[in-house]
């Protein structure tokens, strides 16, 4: 029989401390019922002797500590899961919230998942096509990797976002795709946008959303992503989906960590966080890879907003090192109208040759990604050095190069958030893109695939 506690000592929201309890542990779910036969929720975050700290899950607002009782339930929070998941929409807390009818569970799994055995993991190797150019072309996404997007208050990640979940696929696979959607500390419209979205374009049908507003406890944004990544460990090791992870905002996820450290008077590390926000960061962003034997994987893409754009600052920092690679939104490319604002300089995907090439995508893939990177960049010098000296101050090959700058982020980059394209429509830009130069300046691609590609579109445009 689950006993009952009287014993409330202390409330400082969010958290709640229990006194004179026997045989709890760290993480255990309880149960606060108020007078009025209401029930809140919160998990042990802390046990010294016969005193345990909890964290509440809902507001502390009405708690009464002399009439409220305490239940340890002996187990951690759980999400229940079923292969009816894909088409819903959930709270933070795992509770559906779509007017649908509640899941019938094929099993309740814990949200912080299990550790993977490192041996067992197996190397992310095939292409995910996302049908945005700047990322299958440059920062190509490999199934199984790790890409966070670095982005900027006001900058359109959320339109991004929402397009590479509704194109995202694995080519030449006929096994089954999900994305699973979270949102943390996001806006009412902002939900709305995202749920309409998905619904408008049949994207839901194959999605999992979680959606955690701005106006709800800090704790419930601690418990969305680790919800989302038990729904995908599902799909993905128990349907054999391949799944796509997709979390917004990373920022807010660690701003509610802070506040909770601060609350609990831990001592602070960087700028107030947390001195374990790496160590808490990485038990979320490890979970995504792919198993030996197991043809389900799970690929994330977590999104942050750099708070002042400063990629120096903890949370993109810290990413950075878990992660392999990150693709990074520019403020100035947005102000120019380049939709999505891609900066391609900066961004690397770690893994990208290990998704490109024959068989894959095409032969001539890694050869015009290096040229193109080489050639854009050439070009933004060549611009700079215009800003400074004049445009008398180019050489015509120069002139050539600042042209192609302008010609690559208007049409190679900019494509808008309803175009989808093809890896091979994204390559045969990228061809048309180099035409602009002298074949003797694309060193970098073998005289082969220039024969091909680059002589028999000359032709074809004359």
């Amino acid at each position: 029989m689950i006993k009952e506690y009287q014993t409330i000592h202390e409330i400082a929201s969010p958290l709640m401390i229990v006194d004179q309890v026997e045989g709890v542990t760290f993480d255990e779910l309880c149960e606060i019922r108020l007078p009025d036969g209401s029930v809140r929720r919160g998990k042990v975050l802390e046990v010294d002797g016969d005193r345990a700290v909890v964290q509440l899950y809902e507001s502390a607002a009405g708690i009464n500590l002399a009439r409220s009782k305490v239940r340890f339930l002996g187990r951690p929070l759980e999400l229940a899961v079923s292969g009816d998941m894909l088409g819903r929409v959930f709270n933070g807390m795992g509770q559906p919230i779509d007017g649908g009818p509640e899941l019938l569970a094929e099993a309740h799994l814990n949200i912080n998942g299990l550790p993977l055995n490192p041996s067992a993991r197996a190397y992310p190797a095939e292409f995910i096509q996302t049908g945005v150019s700047s990322i299958d072309g440059l920062n190509t996404l490999v199934r199984g990797q790790k890409l966070p997007i670095f982005s900027g208050s006001g900058l359109p990640h959320a339109n991004l976002a929402a397009q590479i979940a509704r194109q995202a696929k694995v080519l030449g696979d006929s096994g089954k795709f999900a994305v699973v959607f979270a949102a943390i500390g996001i806006t009412f419209e902002e939900s709305e946008y995202f749920v309409q979205e998905f619904r408008r374009t049949g994207a839901i049908d194959r999605t999992v959303m979680f959606s955690n507003l701005a106006d709800q406890p800090a704790i419930e944004r601690i418990a969305t992503p680790r919800m989302a990544l038990t729904a995908a460990e599902y799909l993905a090791y128990e349907k054999d989906m391949h799944v796509l992870v997709i979390i917004t905002d990373i920022t807010n996820y660690a701003e509610a960590l802070r506040e909770i450290s601060a609350a609990r008077k831990e001592v602070p590390g960087r700028r107030g966080y947390p001195g374990y926000l790496y160590t808490d960061l990485a038990t979320m962003y490890e979970r995504a890879g792919r198993i030996k034997g197991c043809p389900g994987s799970i690929t994330m893409i977590p999104i942050l907003s750099m708070p002042e754009d400063d990629i120096t600052h903890p949370i993109p920092d810290l990413t950075g090192y878990i992660t392999e690679g990150q693709i990074i939104l520019s403020r100035e490319l947005n102000r120019k109208g380049i939709t999505p604002p891609v900066n391609v300089l900066p961004s690397l995907s770690s893994l990208k040759d290990k998704g490109i090439g024959k068989g894959k995508t095409r032969e001539d893939h890694a050869d015009t990604m290096n040229q193109l990177f080489a050639a854009y960049s050439r070009g933004k010098e060549a611009k700079e050095l215009a800003v400074i000296l004049g445009d008398a101050a180019l050489s015509e090959v120069d002139k050539l190069y600042a042209k192609f700058s302008d010609e690559f982020e208007a049409k190679y980059v900019s494509q808008g958030y309803y175009t989808n394209r093809s890896v091979e429509e994204t390559l045969d830009i990228g061809w048309e893109l180099l035409r602009i130069l002298p074949r003797s300046e694309l060193r970098r691609i073998r005289d082969a695939y220039l024969d091909k590609y680059y002589e028999k579109d000359r032709v074809t445009e004359q």
